[in-house]
């Protein structure tokens, strides 16, 4: 199965990128025929600072390869490399009907501040979204529960240009992860850890020193119970619980049991302890990767080319099918 997944370069990474996208892909790139994509076009709806989305694309490269992602076996690349990507996303545009992008959660969302001020570019980003994953005969596409409609929008848009000019696209199925796709926020644990919080306090990122990140750990929101248990009501708690299970080897079940009577202190001590061992070479990775500049960018070329060339030949049938001329 061919997968496609990116990820948009608009901050540090956290934890909730690690085990929600990161690891989950090393596992898929193992079975399937992986493309991994920085989704730097996606980040300028809201990123608008030229130095930073540089050094944020080559840092969440380096978070890919460093979390295990292998460029002999996937393909890494930067969407804004390959050209089609945009001329499909106008393209589908075209297609694609106003009622459809209004009912886009996200948009809703993002532009709660008020929609007028909203750039034009978030609201038609799903089209885009969706030439991202039709341009490379993508099967499957992991998201999280948010994305799903944006997959579902892009199964509709693909039908319909089948329907009206003949058969071109691949038609793809989310992905839903099942462990570790949405961990939560360490202070408003019935929301997911987000690196747009207005608290740096409710997110790990995958750079925050030790001493940071036992200070994170031990103030996440809980309760008063000193149990440990695994209790769906206890959300705070289930959140620490994921965390510690993703990153050993035990079950969340097996975690509960074994901290049953052991207090919240000695739990969390204990999964800063895990969580730190955990992180630790990935931190070093990460390190060395960004450090060998010209090597990640060695790295994305050839992963920007083996892209853009398949792009390119869904690009060209497009073409065709919708009576464009090139001489």
């Amino acid at each position: 199965m061919r997968i496609l997944t990116g990820i948009q370069p608009t901050n540090n990474l956290h934890i909730g990128n690690l085990f929600g996208a990161l690891i989950p892909a090393t596992k898929l790139q193992e079975e399937h025929e992986l493309f991994m994509m920085v989704a730097d076009y996606h980040a300028i709806t809201t990123l608008k600072d030229p130095k930073r989305l540089t050094e944020n694309t080559l840092f969440t490269a380096a978070a890919y390869l460093s979390a295990g992602i292998d460029p002999a076996r996937t393909t890494l690349f930067v969407q804004s490399s390959v050209a089609a990507h945009t001329e499909l996303a106008w393209i589908l545009q075209t297609i694609a009907r106003m009622g459809e992008a209004n009912r886009m959660t996200q948009f809703k969302d993002k532009s709660q501040t008020g929609a007028e001020k909203a750039p034009v570019g978030l609201f038609t980003y799903p089209m885009l979204m969706a030439a991202d994953i039709l341009l490379y005969g993508t099967e499957g596409v992991p998201v999280g529960e948010d994305q799903k409609q944006h997959v579902e929008l892009t199964r509709d848009l693909a039908e319909r240009f089948n329907r009206d000019f003949g058969e071109t696209f691949l038609i793809p199925e989310p992905i839903i992860q099942s462990n570790g796709a949405r961990i939560k926020s360490l202070t408003e644990p019935e929301k997911k850890m987000s690196k747009s919080a207005p608290s740096a306090k409710s997110y790990i990122l995958l750079t925050d020193e030790e001493d940071m990140l036992a200070k994170k750990i031990r103030g996440a929101v809980t309760d008063s119970e000193r149990e440990i248990t695994l209790d769906d009501e206890r959300k705070g708690l289930l959140n620490l619980i994921t965390i510690f299970s993703l990153c050993t080897e035990y079950t969340k079940e097996e975690v509960s049991e074994r901290y049953q009577h052991s207090g919240m202190k000695v739990f969390k001590d204990d999964l800063v302890m895990a969580l730190n061992q955990y992180l630790a070479p990935i931190r070093m990775n990460m390190q060395e990767y960004s450090d060998d500049r010209a090597g990640l960018l060695e790295v994305l070329q050839t992963g920007n080319e083996a892209a853009e060339m398949i792009a390119n030949q869904y690009l060209k049938t497009t073409r065709e099918r919708i009576g464009i001329l090139r001489p």
